[in-house]
This record gives C-alpha cells, structure tokens and sequence, in this order.
C-alpha cells in the first residue's frame, strides 16, 4: 500500500513541483488548498487543475479569513503589490503573517486524522523574497512542535515528519527536477497581481523570480505562452 502525504498545494510553481516529485515517489497524495483572501485567487484555479490531473486521493480547499487580519498587500484590498527588488534587506509587504504557521497547522490536523506520517510543502530558502516562515530555523521549529501536539505523537502512534524537498534548490533546479517529474508549468501560476484574465502582472518579486529561473533553464515560461 502507498504511504499517504499531505500536499500543501498553492497552485504556483513550487508547490505544483512538490506534488509532482510526491507522486513520482509513489505516494498517495492528499492535497490541501487555502482560500485566504488573496488577490491571486487564479491560483486556486491552477490547484485545482494540478489536483485533478496528478489524480490526487483527495483535494481539500480550506476558507481562513486573513484577509480580516490584514497585514499584507497580499489581503488587504487596494494595497499596492510592489515592484520586484530581490535585493531589498526589509521583509516586503507580500509576506502574509503566520501563513504558513497556519497553513502547516492545518496540514498537521489532517495528516493526523489521515494517518499520513508527513507533510510536504514548497518553502524555499535560496530563490525567495526573504519571508521569515520560509526558513530552515521556522521548519525545524515547526518539525519539533509538530509532535508535541498531537495525540499520535503524544501516544506513540505515529509521529508527522514536516518535508520540503525545495528548500536549498535553486529556482532553476526546481524547474528541472519538475519537468523530469512530468509537472506542466503552464498549470501553474506564481504572480502576486494577476489581471482579470488570470495574466502575470511581470513586475512583482514572484514573476521576476520566475522569469529568472526558466531564462537560466533555456526554455521559455509555458504559463507565459512558451511550450517546455
């Protein structure tokens, strides 16, 4: 029998590469989407579509109201999205607080229920706009807390590994590793402030991280009309 995982499944390149890399390993999938008050909610539309096609056990799409916390141009309607400056040493404003202590706290939950001994998500500490939950210090403090609370762990019926496959790969290496795994990054969508049509806005930290990436690949963005 397949070993079951958590997926936590945003619709942008990373997470879709994750569950690609998942389901080459042969695990049965469980993918976990969040509707969150974000401005890209194509993205959603992208998870949903990757679910289907990885042909997933189950895709859950989870409400949180962040958007009624605020604290991000992400959430917080009106906000500008700023330009890309991958250089700037001040968390930007596209950081969501506690996301992905949120998103992960979610993921354990039902990795608990599920009986699914880990998590995989797509946080990566090379090619990232220096969010603070995006680095090994936050997952190794998350892996260590996870275990303390849950009834499995407490009681020694199963512990929950946290994975991240991506975190010291490059975005170039997470592209090639992807494509290997057969993921279609035409389905996927990283951009912070699409238009209406669901089009890459190509000025925020995400779209020039990606950009990068496919340019250092040599081949062009398929989610940008290129074929990979």
């Amino acid at each position: 029998m397949a070993e079951k995982c958590v997926v936590l499944l945003s619709g942008g390149l990373d997470s879709a590469t994750v569950l690609g890399l998942a389901r080459a390993e042969g695990r049965e999938c469980y993918a976990l989407s969040f509707e969150y008050g974000q401005r890209h909610r194509v993205e959603l539309e992208c998870a949903r579509e990757q679910a289907r096609r990885a042909g997933v056990a189950r895709h859950l799409v989870l409400r949180v109201d962040l958007d009624a916390i605020g604290g991000s141009c992400l959430t917080s309607a009106g906000a500008a999205v700023p330009a890309a400056d991958l250089a700037r040493e001040r968390i930007p404003s596209t950081y969501v607080p506690a996301r992905n202590t949120i998103f992960l706290a979610h993921a354990l939950a039902w990795a608990e229920v599920l009986g699914a001994p880990r998590i995989d998500l797509g946080i990566n500490a090379v090619d990232y706009s220096g969010y603070p939950d995006c680095r090994p210090e936050f997952l190794q403090a998350f892996q260590k807390m996870a275990n303390l609370a849950t009834a499995a762990g407490v009681e020694g019926r199963g512990e929950v590994r946290i994975h991240a496959p991506l975190l010291y790969w490059s975005k170039a290496e997470i592209i090639r590793r992807g494509l290997a795994c057969g993921v279609d990054y035409g389905r996927t969508n990283s951009c912070y402030d699409p238009d209406a049509a669901g089009r890459a806005c190509g000025r925020c930290d995400a779209c020039a991280l990606r950009a990068a990436a496919f340019a250092e690949v040599g081949i062009p963005d398929p989610a940008l009309g290129g074929t990979a």
